[in-house]
């Protein structure tokens, strides 16, 4: 099992990796919409908040030798559903015609003002 680290996206505030890789598939931890350039920056809306953590994911997916186009399941956990149509709307833009498996649960109140996280599991190219 081999740790992953990018400089481009939140360095962990606990114990934990940004993500791990094990035969062949990147695991990544979930993904707040924290901007590691601009820490802090407040978050922003719904679709703010979603392009920042898909770029959170995508940046610790290209350090560890993947990228979106290669995820296979991605879990949003989003703290109210009203939030969701602006999150579903930004997620599509980003993926594009790229459709992995997905689930969305919704959850009590994450830190600060983040109104989303994105976990998301990929195959290394």
């Amino acid at each position: 099992m081999k740790t992953i680290s990018s400089a481009r996206a939140p360095k962990p505030a606990g114990h934990y990796s940004q993500a791990v890789v094990h035969g062949g598939v990147v695991y990544v931890a979930g993904q707040l919409a924290h901007d590691p350039d601009h820490p802090d920056t407040p978050p922003g809306d719904a679709d703010a908040q979603t392009r920042r953590a898909l770029a959170n994911v995508a940046a610790i997916l290209a350090a560890a030798g993947s990228d979106l186009r290669h995820v296979c399941s991605m879990t949003i956990y989003v703290t109210d559903m009203a939030h969701w149509p602006a999150v579903n709307a930004a997620y599509a833009d980003v993926m594009g015609d790229h459709r992995p498996a997905r689930a969305v649960v919704p959850v009590g109140p994450l830190r600060g003002e983040f109104v989303l996280e994105i976990q998301a599991i990929a195959g290394l190219h």
